[in-house]
């Protein structure tokens, strides 16, 4: 229930996220090691799995081989890094 819950409050975070967050890349082009969430769901990328640190969320997102981990700033903002290639 509670996985339930917490994948709920991603899905919902990251819709407010898409519409509020931050849309440019701290380094851009292919091959950026820090994004955004806004901008990965724009270039395909898919939420795996959620997680709680303290009283922040930290969100997994993958597109194919290549994965994120996504930490809220703010309830708008998020700030990703590159965790695998």
């Amino acid at each position: 229930m509670m996985l339930r819950l917490s994948l709920a409050l991603a899905a919902l975070a990251a819709s407010t996220a898409i519409v509020h967050a931050q849309t440019s890349d701290v380094t851009a082009g292919a091959g950026a090691t820090q994004s955004t969430m806004a901008r990965l769901l724009a270039d395909g990328y898919e939420i795996k799995g959620t997680a709680q640190a303290s009283s922040r969320y930290i969100v997994f997102m993958q597109k194919e081989k290549t994965a994120y981990a996504c930490q809220f700033v703010t309830v708008t903002t998020t700030r990703c890094g590159l965790i695998t290639e």
